[in-house]
């Protein structure tokens, strides 16, 4: 699976951004979908994920009730709406694939795909 992050910019504190990821290769739906996040000097952080069918999704403490994700199988992309930004939002985000979802979806050495990251910054 080729994985092709974008959408990433510099949006001020209260804003939104949408970033998407566009895969290509192999079956989209087989896949769950996973965004992290990685801040400068800091480890890769889960930020949500979404099964293969898009029924179940998880998200990360930090961005609960801020982030959604949204998947179209049909258009083999997965996107995820940032509101309410805050400066600490700011990281490279990177989209992954896995094929099964379950409760390690939150762990980054479980997915077997990776985009090549997109860079969000967040002013103050």
């Amino acid at each position: 699976v080729q994985l092709q992050a974008s959408g990433g910019g510099l949006v001020q504190a209260g804003g939104s951004l949408r970033l998407s990821c566009a895969a290509s290769g192999r079956t989209f739906s087989d896949y769950a979908m996973g965004w992290f996040r990685q801040a400068p000097g800091k480890e890769r952080e889960f930020v949500g994920a979404i099964a293969g069918s898009g029924v179940s999704t998880a998200y990360g403490d930090s961005v609960k009730g801020r982030f959604t994700i949204f998947r179209d199988n049909a258009k083999n992309t997965v996107d995820l709406q940032m509101n309410s930004l805050k400066p600490e939002d700011t990281a490279v985000y990177y989209c992954a694939a896995k094929r099964f979802y379950s409760s390690y979806i939150v762990r980054a050495p479980t997915y077997d795909y990776w985009g090549q990251g997109t860079l969000v910054t967040v002013s103050s």
